[in-house]
Parts: structure tokens; C-alpha cells; sequence
């Protein structure tokens, strides 16, 4: 009877090691997948000056306009941003998807060093919503300007 009793409670220890190993493969893998790029959002018209700027100012200016801007970036005019950075453009107007910019903002580049805003940047700026990354997109999808 206690050989009986030891091989059940074993048998049962087996089992929930194998749920539990079997729990920890899919979360594993759920937060191995990168989070899905938001959608681009449905509002037309959308303008640098109304829309981005506002968004810019408050999330990306503080390192990317003046003297110093970082990667030369000048985010605090529609002409800085078209011009880019210094390794080159940021946006492909038309293709919000395929963007740069598109890809630091919503955490989608393998290089977490060009994530932006950095997740542990000295001012506390907090990264852009999905809404604010879905006016983004469906300004350069409009075409940018």
C-alpha cells in the first residue's frame, strides 16, 4: 500500500512538472514574438504641424533639435524630420510599415539601443500609445507632409 501511494503521488509530480514545462514553452515563446505593429489610424488629412508635432514635442525634441541633436535629428521641424538623421531618412513617405521610424517608436528593431524614446531615458519620457504610433503611421502612409 505505501509503494502503491508513493508511485501515485510520483506519478501525479511527474504530471504537473510536465504542465508547468509545457505552460513555460508557451509563455516563453508568447513573449519571444515582438508585440504586432499598430494599425494605422483612420483619420485623413493628418498634417505635421497638427497631428505630429505635438507628439514630436513632447517625446522627441528634448534630444533631437538645436546645436546638439542627437544622430543630427532634427525632430522639431517637418523639414528636419523628411531630411533625417545621420545615417539617412527615417520615414518612407507612403509606407508607414517599412519606416524607420515607425520601428523605434513601437519597439519593433532587434537593437533596443534604437528604441525611442529609450525605455530608461533621463527625462522619464514615456514611450508613444498605439495611438499615437496609428496618427504616425497614417501621416506617412498620407504621404508626410
Amino acid at each position: 500500500m505505501l509503494l502503491e501511494n508513493i508511485t501515485k503521488t510520483m506519478n501525479y509530480a511527474k504530471s504537473l512538472l510536465l504542465t508547468l514545462a509545457a505552460s513555460l514553452a508557451v509563455a516563453g515563446s508568447a513573449l519571444a514574438q515582438p508585440a504586432p505593429l499598430p494599425p494605422a489610424a483612420t483619420q485623413s488629412g493628418v498634417t505635421y504641424a497638427t497631428d505630429l508635432k505635438p507628439i514630436f514635442d513632447a517625446a522627441c525634441v528634448k534630444c533631437h533639435s538645436g546645436d546638439k541633436a542627437k544622430a543630427r535629428l532634427h525632430m522639431d521641424t517637418l523639414e528636419g524630420v523628411l531630411k533625417g538623421a545621420k545615417m539617412g531618412p527615417i520615414l518612407k513617405a507612403g509606407d508607414s510599415a517599412n519606416s524607420l521610424i515607425v520601428k523605434a517608436v513601437a519597439h519593433l528593431t532587434k537593437d533596443q539601443d534604437s528604441w525611442m524614446p529609450p525605455l530608461r531615458n533621463k527625462a522619464g519620457i514615456k514611450p508613444l500609445t498605439p495611438e499615437q504610433i496609428g496618427l504616425l503611421r497614417a501621416w506617412i502612409d498620407q504621404g508626410a507632409k
